[in-house]
């Protein structure tokens, strides 16, 4: 058990160098369909998963006069790896000129094109998008019809029409019949992916559910150790305690569900630095808390006031991307709908390991040990984000573990 212990601990510690809160890992394909003049339209690839799939190092703000060297590379692997057909026969991808979007998560290429033999409308058109994939198995291609008169379409930036994963990168669209359903079926989607991505969400969940399972005794009545193993009793119940969880993360959707809302309508803007920086921050308080409590029996307040931040957080994703428009209020709905599934799952599948465990001995070490990892990863998260620099430890890391996949035979 001892040596469970350490596996786990070491794996916690690690988890933030496998993956990069708030790192746009998604790609769009975006149709404007025209009665007569036939369907134009455009990829949005970011910066970092350029990166991904070239292998190189560019900045998440390098200018379109910096990419141009590798825009023709761009352009032929995008025209590989999206196809379009329908009744009338394949659809030919016509290239057209090249732009780029600006926003605080890294820079957007906008690649343009039209597709032939599109003079008469199909009723459906089949896709194909495979792009980043073989790079990075989380990532997630969306399709958006930003313009179909004829399906009463105008402006759209928001209702995701089609979503590609690794195991699904064919897909049918309906050019003429568009539900208001699918595109809030999307929303939920889009809200339980981000926040199973998101690791600076999950390891804050994480940092409330720990002591979940214990309560603390009157301190003033044990001999405190300095792992604590005195000052901790588990639980008697398995219900009042996951209920208790619950209520904390409720005060956290609630909270992140406001700011999100406010910063959607434009009615609070804050800095992405310093929204990003209070995020790292609240994983390490939430951790600390653990250890020595800052409000007593006040769990929710924590979730609460730090989950006003991760709304802007989730905010700053959805606003940077686009996807705001005259469906605001079901995008908003669905996207937090999505996120509550997406923490209520992580409860889930978290906290009756943690309940079978909260009367073993090891389980004050499992507290102590794993709040001090969370604060060291928070730490680590805040000097990067307040001082916007790359520390190097996530490059060393990933390149340690590809030489040895590399050695073992698992990479070529």
């Amino acid at each position: 058990m001892n040596q469970l212990l350490k596996y786990a601990l070491v794996l916690l510690f690690f988890i933030p160098f496998f993956g990069e809160a708030h790192i746009p890992n998604q790609s769009y394909v975006y149709l404007r369909i025209y009665e007569n003049d036939g369907i134009e339209g455009r990829w949005e690839l970011n910066i970092n998963e350029i990166n991904k799939v070239f292998n190189l190092q560019l900045d998440k703000n390098t200018s379109l006069e910096e990419l141009q060297p590798y825009i023709k590379d761009i352009q032929a692997y995008l025209m590989k790896n999206t196809s379009f057909k329908s009744v009338y026969g394949e659809h030919p991808i016509v290239l057209k000129d090249v732009d780029l979007l600006n926003v605080s998560l890294g820079n957007y290429l906008l690649v343009k094109f039209d597709l032939q033999n599109t003079e008469v409308l199909p009723d459906d058109l089949d896709v194909h998008y495979s792009a980043v994939f073989e790079k990075d198995y989380t990532h997630r291609g969306f399709l958006i019809i930003e313009y179909n008169w004829k399906a009463g379409i105008i402006n759209n930036e928001a209702n995701i029409s089609l979503t590609f994963t690794p195991n699904d990168t064919d897909e049918t669209l309906s050019v003429t019949d568009v539900s208001v359903w699918n595109g809030f079926m999307a929303m939920i989607k889009q809200g339980i992916w981000h926040i199973w991505i998101g690791l600076d969400h999950i390891l804050f969940l994480l940092a409330l559910i720990l002591p979940s399972v214990v309560r603390r005794r009157q301190e003033d009545s044990v001999t405190s150790t300095s792992k604590g193993a005195s000052i901790w009793q588990p639980v008697a119940r398995f219900k009042p305690a996951f209920l208790y969880i619950l209520k904390v993360v409720t005060f956290f959707t609630i909270a992140h569900t406001i700011t999100l809302s406010l910063a959607s309508l434009e009615l609070v803007s804050l800095p992405s630095r310093i929204v990003e920086s209070i995020i790292a921050f609240s994983i390490g308080l939430a951790a600390f808390h653990n250890i020595r409590p800052i409000f007593k029996g006040k769990d929710w307040l924590i979730a609460f006031v730090f989950g006003l931040f991760h709304g802007f957080g989730f905010a700053s994703v959805l606003s940077d991307l686009g996807l705001t428009n005259e469906f605001l209020t079901l995008s908003l709905l669905g996207f937090n709908v999505g996120v509550e599934i997406g923490q209520v799952v992580i409860i889930a599948l978290i906290f009756p390991i943690l309940y079978f465990l909260r009367k073993s001995k090891l389980y004050p070490k499992i507290l102590f040990y794993g709040s001090i990892i969370l604060i060291i990863v928070s730490l680590y998260w805040c000097v990067e984000r307040i001082f916007d620099i790359e520390l190097g430890v996530y490059d060393y890391v990933k390149m340690r573990i590809r030489d040895l996949a590399v050695y073992l035979g698992l990479w070529e």
